[in-house]
């Protein structure tokens, strides 16, 4: 390519981003009030290579508000930025800055970003325009540049596999995370590579959707701070601080070629599907990289601020329901078009299930920051035709004060349930008063998703997410030790309804340490025989441990990496939370699709779940004990199935001491045998199908302290 010969020809509007057209590239981008647009063209992705820039002309490459041009002989792999002229008067929320250079919002791919640090040059005047020509993202040499990304790819005929929520065991976890410590036994470490390494290992595990941490480009240099304990720079290791939308992060791709980072991502997903395996992208629409007026020009701030973020009264200064500086204007028209063009390319082209939104209630936040009665954005992705198939979970507040859990609009969204997540931790603590709560949860959260025609599928249940302490944490630490974060922990929340039952911190006590086990399978099963679609934080199936950090967000290192020798040293745990995933996924019962609703609906007229005390009569709701019992019935009248299931009594006993619980009947003909006893040590704590021990008495049931015991029923054996 030689860069003196390059003309600008006319080019068309749409599609928005850079496009390869027969023997060339179409530019388009979008700005209302820019007064000139020029397009930068780079020889190479090489630091110090040649480039030109190419002022468009607004009569000729210029349609409506989008600016365009067509250049012949240009090729995959070319990188290329804008720069944008226009009113710079932040009082009016124009802040067009020709000295800047700037990502393309539909760039598909970003040369290494790995040594952009826009962080520590924080604190320039926006305010006066040019001051900030010393600052890091102006230097053209440093500043990552966009690809131009060719998007065939051999897919081998892949498509998504978009399984039904209620089918569902989804395992949150971090591309590079997975895979980045040096006994994870991978080839591609903290790459998409290694997670295809690792499919063998989900294929044991039994889940069936990956949900993915943050992989749309992000600056991991952006945090100034550093470990206050070894002096070492914090990093953005989560990646909620979107740089480009479309970009997957190019670090995490062992393929360093320009662009490469595409078909890597591509090769994970088609290998995840080979394999059955669904991948589900959590997405950050809420804010951007940009930060607030005393943050970093990009991108979106120099192409049409007052557009694209929601701003103050005062319109220097940005909305920040976000919590990270800025809060993107969702339910403008042009910003709902960007995101929706968004979501659809990584369906139609990098072919993913499902997306779960960070901070999705500032989705429903409309041009002036009011939460919606019935927000166009959310509704337009719940109706989408190409989203029709594709989960979309909502993470129900934001930090503006919204909670929308139960409520949140829009139609069919799924929500992430943090009252599931909070109840079950108070009643496995010993909490008072925590047993309707609990009964509320494991039937579904009715009281969330009955009144708006929602399905318990909506509720996505978890106890851990990467967000807090993980699961070995939760029963190991009462406090939150973040030290190392750089902020004297007041970071993390305070709240996090844990208890370390005696000791803080690992300890070699075998009393402590059993009663920890005890509760980590007692949480796991809890998870698998509620109504609603699981959810496990990966690690936490082997005990993985952040040291007491509840936001881990910044530590990129082996405070967050997945500690693979955990799996050996915790084989017993493993095993159990394989097994009980197994155990959900076998019995349609679990998998309703409906609410319970108290009646028999089968020949029997027994009602589809039954409730005990401890002593096997109906409990008074309102003055319940601790220790609760329920029977489910597994008929195929009862889980819309195509067979008739198993029936299940259930015993949860939270306290410190034992007690023998009373059994409700078995069903006519059939016995109850022992699937799971949390208190019993492997491999009796949960047996293998058909493998269920026969109980020596069919009236009661000694369930220990601390445990929860599952029953199944079974043929009485004549012989």
């Amino acid at each position: 390519m030689t860069l003196c010969n390059l003309v600008a020809e006319m080019g068309k509007a749409l599609p928005l981003g850079a496009s390869l057209v027969n023997d060339g590239v179409n530019f388009a981008v979008f700005s209302r009030h820019a007064t000139a647009v020029a397009l930068i063209i780079f020889e190479s992705a090489n630091p110090d290579s040649p480039w030109v820039e190419i002022p468009l002309d607004k009569r000729e490459h210029k349609t409506g508000n989008i600016w365009h041009c067509f250049i012949s002989g240009l090729r995959a792999g070319t990188c290329y930025l804008y720069r944008v002229d226009g009113p710079h008067h932040p009082e009016k929320g124009h802040r067009f800055n020709p000295h800047k250079t700037l990502l393309d919002p539909y760039a598909k791919a970003l040369t290494d970003i790995s040594n952009w640090d826009f962080g520590e040059n924080a604190g320039y005047d926006p305010e006066k325009r040019g001051s900030d020509l010393t600052y890091s993202n102006d230097d053209i040499a440093n500043q990552p540049r966009c690809i131009v990304v060719d998007d065939n790819f051999d897919w081998q005929g892949d498509t998504p596999l978009n399984y039904p929520l209620r089918f569902s065991v989804i395992y949150e976890t971090h591309v590079k995370g997975l895979t980045a410590h040096p006994n994870s036994g991978v080839k591609y470490p903290g790459t998409y590579r290694g997670v295809i390494e690792k499919i063998p290992f989900f294929k044991d595990l039994g889940i069936t959707s990956l949900e993915l941490l943050p992989v749309f480009e992000f600056n991991e240099n952006e945090i100034i701070r550093h470990n206050q304990r070894t002096g070492e720079k914090l990093t953005n290791y989560w990646g909620y601080s979107t740089v480009a939308f479309f970009s997957p992060k190019g670090s995490f791709a062992s393929d360093k070629s320009p662009g490469g980072q595409v078909n890597e991502f591509k090769e994970m997903v088609r290998e995840l599907h080979k394999a059955g395996i669904e991948v589900i992208l959590d997405v950050v629409f809420n804010h951007t990289a940009e930060g607030n007026e005393l943050g970093p020009t990009l991108s979106f701030r120099g192409l049409d601020n007052s557009i694209y973020y929601i701003l103050n009264e005062n319109k220097r200064h940005y909305q920040n329901y976000s919590g990270c500086g800025n809060t993107v204007n969702c339910n403008h028209p042009v910003v709902r078009t960007f995101i929706m063009d968004c979501l659809r390319y990584w369906v139609v082209e990098m072919h993913v299930d499902g997306f779960r939104f960070d901070l999705g209630s500032i989705l429903g936040r409309d041009q002036s920051g009011h939460i919606m009665e019935n927000p166009p954005m959310l509704e337009q992705i719940a109706e989408d035709p190409i989203l029709s198939s594709t989960k979309i979970i909502a993470e129900a507040w934001d930090a503006g004060g919204a909670y929308q859990v139960g409520w949140f609009p829009g139609g069919r969204w799924a929500e992430w349930n943090d009252k599931y997540r909070d109840n079950v931790r108070k009643y496995w603590r010993g909490d008072p008063k925590e047993t309707r709560q609990l009964a509320t949860r494991i039937a579904g959260s009715s009281d969330l998703y009955l009144r708006d025609g929602r399905k318990p599928f909506h509720s996505i249940n978890f106890i851990i997410s990467h967000d807090g302490f993980t699961m070995n944490d939760l029963v190991s630490y009462n406090t939150k030790h973040n030290e190392e974060n750089g902020e004297n922990s007041r970071d993390g929340s305070d709240n996090n309804i844990s208890y370390n039952y005696g000791i803080e911190g690992p300890t070699y006590d075998p009393v402590i340490n059993n009663i920890r086990l005890r509760q980590m399978k007692n949480f796991f099963t809890t998870l698998m025989i509620s109504l609603g679609t699981p959810m496990v934080l990966g690690g936490d199936e082997f005990a993985r441990t952040q040291n007491g950090n509840n936001n881990a967000y910044c530590q990129d290192n082996e405070i967050s990496w997945y500690d693979w020798s955990l799996l050996e040293k915790n084989a017993d745990l493993y095993r159990f939370v394989k097994e009980m995933i197994a155990f959900r996924l076998r019995h349609p019962g679990f998998m309703r699709p409906e609410f319970y609703t108290g009646r028999g609906g089968d020949y029997r007229a027994i009602p589809d779940i039954s409730w005990f005390d401890e002593k096997g009569h109906s409990p008074n709701w309102d003055n319940v004990g601790s220790k609760l019992a329920l029977r489910l019935l597994g008929s195929k009248a009862e889980t819309l199935a195509d067979r008739d299931g198993n029936d299940f009594y259930i015993m949860f006993n939270p306290d410190v001491d034992p007690y023998s619980f009373v059994i409700a009947a078995p069903p006519s003909k059939k016995e109850w045998r022992r699937a799971v006893d949390t208190a019993l040590f492997s491999p009796n704590d949960i047996l293998l199908p058909g493998n269920e021990e026969r109980l020596s008495s069919q009236q009661n049931y000694p369930v220990k302290a601390r445990s929860v015991v599952v029953l199944i029923s079974n043929e009485i054996n004549l012989g």
